[in-house]
C-alpha cells in the first residue's frame, strides 16, 4: 500500500464537493469561506455498535459543537438508504457523505490495510480530521477509537 495517503498535523486538506444522504450538496471549500472549523470523520459501517456510540457521541455534543461554528461530517461506504436509516434509528444530526466510490476515503487516506485475526485485507480505517479555517489539519488521525473519541475532539478544540 505505497500509494496511501496519510495526512499530518499543518497539511492542506484536500477539496470536496460531495452530496450528503437528502441530497444537499456540501462544499469544503465554500464551509471554510463561511468561517466553519470542520470535523471530518470516516468510519466502517452504519448501525454497527463502536460506529454508533461514535455517531451519538457527536449527535449528544452537537449543541456546544454548532454553537462554536463546527460542522461534523460523517463518511462511511454506506448506501443512501444505509445512512437514512442510520440517521433515522439513533436521531443523529449532522450530515453524512455519500462515498458508495470511496472517493473520499481515497482523497483523504482512509482507505487502508488492516489486519484482523492475522489477515490482511482493505477497509476503512476509523480516521478522523478536524479542518481549520484555512483549510490546513489541526488534528489528523488514522486508527482511531469509537469510544470516548467526541470527548477527544472537543479537547482538541479546547471546548470541553
Amino acid at each position: 500500500m505505497d500509494t496511501t495517503i496519510t495526512f499530518e498535523v499543518g497539511d492542506k486538506a484536500p477539496l470536496f464537493t460531495v452530496e450528503e444522504t437528502e441530497g444537499e450538496i456540501i462544499s469544503l471549500e465554500k464551509l471554510l469561506s463561511e468561517g466553519k472549523r470542520i470535523v471530518l470523520y470516516f468510519y466502517p459501517k452504519d448501525s454497527t455498535p463502536g460506529c454508533t456510540v461514535q455517531a451519538c457521541d457527536f449527535r449528544d455534543n452537537m449543541g456546544i459543537l454548532s454553537s462554536n461554528n463546527v460542522i461534523v461530517l460523517g463518511v462511511s461506504k454506506g448506501s443512501k438508504k444505509s445512512h437514512q436509516n442510520f440517521i433515522g434509528n439513533q436521531n443523529l444530526n449532522f450530515h453524512l457523505l455519500m462515498d458508495t466510490e470511496g472517493e473520499l476515503l481515497d482523497m483523504y487516506g482512509a482507505w487502508r490495510e488492516k489486519m484482523n485475526y492475522g489477515r490482511t485485507f482493505l477497509g476503512i480505517s476509523r480516521s478522523t480530521f478536524v479542518i481549520e479555517t484555512d483549510g490546513t489539519f489541526s488534528y489528523a488521525k488514522y486508527g482511531v477509537k469509537a469510544k470516548g473519541h467526541a470527548e477527544r475532539i472537543l479537547k482538541h478544540l479546547a471546548l470541553e
